[in-house]
Formats: C-alpha cells, structure tokens, sequence
C-alpha cells in the first residue's frame, strides 16, 4: 500500500492579487498560479497547499510572515469559519477595486471586445447591515469550532441556529451576531433559538430527518416592514403555536408571521404552503413611490439601496424618450419593468417562473401601471419570432439574465431582430463577457458601469449599454 502523497507547503510567497470567488493569488516557484482561500494581496505568508492541478494550486496561508496594509480586522467573530463575508478582513476600498479589476479582467479578456473607459465601480453606502432577507437553518449538531475542539471540552448543547458551514451540507455554524442584515433580525434569531430550547423544541437533524424546527427566514424592507417565516419538519400544533404566539408577542412589530410544515427532503418552501399565523401574508418594498409586494416566495434584490441605485442606472443606460417598446427579459417581479414604465411606450416582461410573473401583474396593477404586460416561461420558448410578430419589435431590450447568462437561442433571436440598444445588467461578467462576444458583430459596448451589492463578499454586478453598429 502506497503512502499518501503530502500536501506541500511554499514558504514566503507574496500574495500579488485577488481573483474570482474571492480567492487570493501568488505565484509558486514552478511559476504556476496558487490561490489561497485567507490572504489578502500584500501578505507574505508560508502556504499548505490543498489540491494541485496541472496549471495551479489550491492553498491556505498557515503562518504569515507580513501582513498586507490592505487589511483590516473583521468585525464579526465568525469570521474564518463563516463563509457569509470572505473579504471582511480587506478595507472597503480595496474590496471596490478587486471587483472592478475583475470586470475590466472579464470583460477585455473573456469577451475580447472593445470597450469604453469603464466607469468607476459604485459602492454601497451602508458596508454592513444591509441584506433584506436572511435564511438560518437548525441544527441539534451544531459545527464546533477550531478552539472549542481544541479545549477538549465535553459540550452539551449541540443545538445550532445559523448558516452552513461552506461545502457541507448537513453542519450549521451557531451564529451570534450577523453583521450582515439590521435589528431586530439578531434579536429574533436568538429570542427564537433561546425560546425553542427552553421549551425543548426539538432542533431538525439533516442525516437522520428528524426534529421539529427546520428554517428561520427573515425579510425586512426599507420602510420598515419585516416578515419572520418559520419552517416546521411536521405538525406538532401545541409546540408550533406556542413558538408562535411567544414570537408575536415578543416582536409585536412583526408585519408578517407565518409557517410553513415542510417533510420533504430538502427544505425549499417553493413547492409548499405558507401559512400565515398573524398579520398580512406580504410586506412592502417602496421606490420612487412604486409599492412592490414581497411575500415568502417573492425574489426580490437583497440589498434594496443599492438595487435602486441599479435600476436607476439601468433606466439611465436605456435612454427612453417615452416612445420605445421596450422588452425586459427575464423581468423576475418586474421590477425594472415598471421602474421603466413612465418613462416608455410600453414594456414587455419575459420570465420562467408563473409565481413571479402573478407578482408583477399584481404589482403593476397596485401601481396603476397601465403600460406593461408580464408572460411565463422558458426564455428560449417565449421570446421568439412569432412572439415579436405579435407584440411588436423592441426598440430597446433590458436583459437580466441569472448567472448562467443568456441562451444561445436568446442571444440569436436578438441578433435577428437588431433592436437599437440593449441594458445587460449581470451578477456575473464572465458569462457577461461570454455574451457581449457572441453580440460584438452587431453592437458596440458604449458604457460600462459596476455596481457594488454585496459589501464583504467577491459578488458584483455589471450593467453594461449596447448601441447598434
């Protein structure tokens, strides 16, 4: 039997780069590439590596010889073992120009296309406590941390109210003290936790399919409405009612208090009931007086300010002069098609999910928005030519596509119609790049705007205007 091959440890390299999914970048001594899941660029630290490919490495620093002045110490104590905000230990500043530097990156690279001078990436003004919508799952075995196996110590509360651990599906990180969505969301969470184990509600066991208690969810709006939705593996009425009168009572500002009983085997609520138990079964999001309904299923951008400021450019990019037809692709809510209304002939909005589209109708009738028409279903079934003969050619299309980006037979029915300007707003510019490639021929890139949603994380957001040749 052959002995297991070591992982490596490099000694001293200088970390030069932050690159996708957050990972840091140095060079080993054989020139090829290693990326290291904690360092920030400027360290010098000695790096095991964990996996090794036939072009690069993958690592982590075990010892640091220098610290970058690029850093900043992290504000939250989970940080290190929570995967929720892999770059809070780089300022602000630095997290801007990485993202930035990774859409340029993509953009020229990727795509090999001309571009504009990208304008500079806008941040977000509140760096913390900015998510609208948190998901904390139980757990009666809760992930212990590096210290706490070190002590030794015997622990007799297992129970856990958190996020997962990152590539594990069944270990859940106990969380104190989330810095990433605004009182009272903390305060629920561990008034919730508390409660449930002084009352011995059983905590959900992911393996074996047992428990009681399974998801937390929480939702607020910038008027200051906020949904709890508790998720329950089965019925047990005197338990689930006592967590629920005590939660109400406790939070008597909760707009929205409902459940769900969920015992499949995977705790998506999509396919299930929610009940609600006390108050409205939606809350409100407000924008430039518009009133968007948002219920337990209803996507909706996660950090609100900021998703104004994006639409606000989107609709800026889309140059309206009030006559175009506009089409809005995979339009989710169609919340940038009605942001957009006012300023259009009419807009059309395209989506896969019949839920989401139920809400725009809804929506766009509580706004008085007479312009606007919402249709379901997959993107490369709907928006073809027998649909554009029948509603009009767009002048202008606004493309919101998942991070996957645009079909092919998406992008060619596009390329066959040649509307005069296209808004790409993407959660992901490589794909981006992927599909401003395949539309180079026909359209010019004229402006490129970043858009940061995600402080402490590596997500960005790209919108880029098409103008034809």
């Amino acid at each position: 039997m052959g002995r297991k091959k070591q992982n490596i440890i490099f000694e001293k390299l200088e970390i030069t780069d932050a690159g996708a999914k957050g990972k840091s970048i140095a060079k080993a001594p054989d020139g090829k590439v290693v990326f290291i899941n904690n360092a920030v660029p400027g360290d010098i630290a000695d790096i095991q590596t964990t996996k090794k490919k036939r072009s690069f490495y993958e690592g982590t620093a075990i010892e640091f010889h220098k610290l970058s002045e690029k850093r900043v110490e992290p504000v939250c104590q989970h940080f290190g073992t929570c995967g929720g905000c892999k770059w809070q230990f780089m300022g602000y500043e630095h997290q801007l120009f990485y993202k930035q530097q990774e859409i340029e990156n993509n953009l020229i690279r990727l795509g090999k296309i001309e571009l504009p001078e990208v304008t500079p990436i806008l941040g977000s003004k509140d760096i913390y406590f900015y998510r609208n919508k948190m998901e904390f799952s139980f757990s009666d075995s809760r992930w212990l941390t590096l210290d706490e196996i070190n002590s030794g110590e015997e622990f007799e509360d297992k129970n856990a109210l958190g996020f997962h651990i990152p590539g594990m599906w069944d270990k859940i990180l106990d969380i104190k003290k989330c810095h990433l969505q605004a009182d009272p969301s903390n305060d629920i969470r561990n008034f919730v936790k508390e409660f449930a184990n002084k009352n011995e509600l059983a905590f959900f066991n992911t393996r074996e399919q047992t428990g009681l208690l399974r998801t937390l969810m929480i939702r607020t709006s910038s008027n200051g409405e906020i949904m709890v939705v508790v998720q329950f593996f089965k019925e047990e009425k005197a338990k689930r009612k006592l967590l629920m009168d005590h939660l109400a009572k406790k939070f008597p500002e909760i707009t929205s208090l409902q459940y769900v009983i969920n015992s499949k085997g995977n705790d998506t609520i999509y396919d299930q009931e929610v009940i609600c138990y006390k108050g409205r079964d939606h809350i409100f999001e407000e924008m430039e007086g518009l009133k968007f309904k948002i219920n337990a299923k209803s996507f909706y951008q996660t950090n609100s300010e900021q998703a104004y400021q994006l639409y606000k450019i989107t609709r800026d990019f889309a140059q309206l002069t009030g006559n175009e037809l506009v089409y809005d692709l995979y339009t989710g809510t169609g919340t940038i098609a009605q942001f957009v209304a006012k300023h259009a002939k009419k807009v059309i909005g395209i989506e896969a999910v019949p839920v989401a589209i139920e809400d725009a109708r809804e929506n766009a009738k509580r706004n008085n928005i007479e312009n606007t028409e919402f249709y379901a279903g997959d993107m490369k079934k709907v928006f073809t030519a027998g649909f554009i003969k029948k509603h009009g050619h767009p002048d202008v299309i606004i493309t919101d596509p998942p991070r996957d980006g645009m079909h092919k037979d998406v992008i060619a029915q596009i390329i066959g119609i040649l509307p005069q300007r296209i808004v790409y707003v993407s959660c992901n510019s490589a794909t981006q790049a992927r599909d401003l490639a395949l539309l180079d021929e026909h359209y010019k890139v004229t402006r490129v705007q970043p858009v940061d949603m995600f402080p402490q994380t590596f997500h960005v957001e790209n919108v880029v205007c098409l103008e034809k040749r």
